[in-house]
């Protein structure tokens, strides 16, 4: 009864988010609360949510002080190098500016976090997709599916938590998992390649100084969708003949005629919208602090070095991080309030997010749902799969590390997994190994607080998001599991 009532609350939630019914932080309290009463133990869901609220109070803590932190140093200019590199790669090309954002989001993935990942990303790549009406929740799956496969790195989280449940050593379970994972992160610059060929179709090559021909605000809307016609303001995507009027610097008219008329002298009222959307990389906007480029670049290097030899918990690292930040960057105290300020709306949404989170896993967790759930499944695995465990490990991590936690699924499912996989001859560290095939759909889960933080900045709905980014994030994650079988990996 609680493994249907389980997999029952957990298509709830996403069929109600997905079809923009409810919003993510009702559902997330109010679905898991209806079926906590539904099972009978509706007079204990007071301390099942106080005991999640507990578990990721330090997760929430951390993302809180986390978004303070980075605001402040993309606000001072640390990341502008960085932005400026890519952004000369991209030259307004639709095509280079997917690829960018993967690019960009692997590379900073490197620091084992994902929350830091997808604020530095979505903080260099969310102007150039706004300027250009590109899809927003193409920069959104790229990224989020991108980090997914980085998130395997020894010090990211998932490696550290299969070697500990089955006793094993991390670096025997990564370092043969390599050439599968890279394999992967091929598939994510491919998938950008293609993303970015289709976004190129829908809008051309643009140059920054050109204003985009007027369509009506299809920025939640995957690639590729829309009409085809490009005569007014009915199709939406343009086609060659807008692309040319663009390379030609025309103007389309308010009403989206593409007459090529040119705008008034201040602009339309579109076009200044989005140059304001573009003083994300204003190089000379107020808080840029250049004379105290290396101190910031220093701070945060110690940060992630610390945070990577867990000299203390992340959480503490942060804030104190965040408060050093502020106190040299900003001596003055009305010049942190505005600081504080200028990113709070992120951070209510972000910590709102993960403790509406801590309902939905306090009572995933405290009615037994997930336990029923896990033996189920593994119960389901039938007895001639037996030496074949490693290859059903690999298949079941993708929808049990979406639907679960990282932490339910390697210290609750994987030992038992590991241990039916012994019965049969299979070597623990194949099981391991396979078990991180899932990472790159994991980290589109609703129970991972830092998707919360990609969706939020970049101003995507949660369902437009999961609905574009499953399936591609599905398949980047069959790819790493082919590739380590056929490498021998597993």
């Amino acid at each position: 009864m609680l493994t249907i009532l389980g997999f029952a609350m957990i298509a709830t939630f996403l069929v109600l988010i997905m079809t923009k019914k409810m919003s993510p932080i009702a559902a997330l309290v109010l679905i898991p609360a209806l079926f906590c009463v539904a099972v009978g133990q509706g007079a204990r869901l007071g301390d099942y949510v106080i005991e999640g609220v507990g578990n990721l109070a330090p997760t929430a803590a951390m993302l809180m002080f986390a978004i303070v932190y980075f605001g402040v140093m993309i606000d001072v200019g640390l990341f502008d190098p960085i932005v400026r590199g890519i952004l000369r790669f991209c030259q307004a090309d639709p095509m280079r500016i997917v690829v960018g954002t993967a690019v960009l989001a692997a590379v900073v993935s490197l620091d084992g976090d994902g929350s830091t990942t997808f604020m530095i990303t979505v903080s260099a790549m969310y102007p150039l997709y706004k300027r250009l009406k590109m899809s927003l929740v193409v920069m959104t799956g790229v990224a989020a599916t991108a980090n997914g496969v980085m998130n395997t790195l020894p010090w990211g989280g998932p490696t550290a938590r299969a070697a500990t449940a089955l006793k094993l050593d991390a670096s025997e379970i990564f370092v043969p998992m390599i050439p599968a994972l890279a394999m992967g992160l091929l598939a994510v610059f491919v998938l950008a390649y293609a993303l970015g060929i289709r976004e190129r179709k829908r809008l051309g090559t643009l140059t920054l100084g050109e204003a985009p021909a007027r369509e009506p605000e299809q920025e939640t809307v995957p690639a590729g969708i829309g009409g085809t016609g490009g005569t007014g303001g009915t199709g939406g995507t343009g086609g060659t003949g807008r692309k040319d009027r663009l390379r030609k610097g025309a103007a389309a008219s308010p009403g989206g005629t593409g007459t090529g008329a040119p705008a008034p002298a201040g602009g339309t009222e579109d076009q200044r919208g989005d140059d304001e959307e573009f003083q994300g990389l204003d190089p000379n906007r107020p808080t840029l602090r250049p004379g105290l480029y290396w101190f910031n670049a220093g701070l945060t290097a110690a940060l992630l070095t610390a945070m990577i030899l867990e000299l203390m918990p992340i959480p503490v690292l942060f804030l104190l991080g965040a408060a050093l930040a502020l106190t040299v960057n900003f001596p003055h105290m009305p010049d942190q309030r505005a600081r504080i300020a200028a990113h709070a709306d992120n951070v209510l949404n972000v910590s709102g997010m993960v403790f509406a989170a801590a309902v939905f896993t306090g009572v995933l967790t405290g009615t037994g749902m997930v336990e029923h759930m896990a033996d189920w499944v593994v119960g389901a695995v039938p007895e001639a799969m037996g030496p074949h465990m490693a290859i059903v490990t690999g298949l079941l991590s993708l929808p049990l590390t979406y639907f679960m936690s990282n932490d339910g699924f390697y210290f609750g499912v994987l030992p038992v997994l590991a241990e039916a996989g012994a019965a049969h001859g299979v070597s623990p560290l194949e099981i391991a190994r396979a078990s991180l095939a899932g990472q790159a759909l994991h980290m589109s889960s609703p129970l991972v607080p830092a998707v919360y933080v990609l969706v939020g900045m970049a101003k995507v709905e949660f369902g437009d998001h999961t609905r574009f980014t499953v399936k591609w994030a599905v398949l980047t994650s069959l790819v790493v599991l082919a590739s380590g079988i056929l490498f021998g990996i597993m």
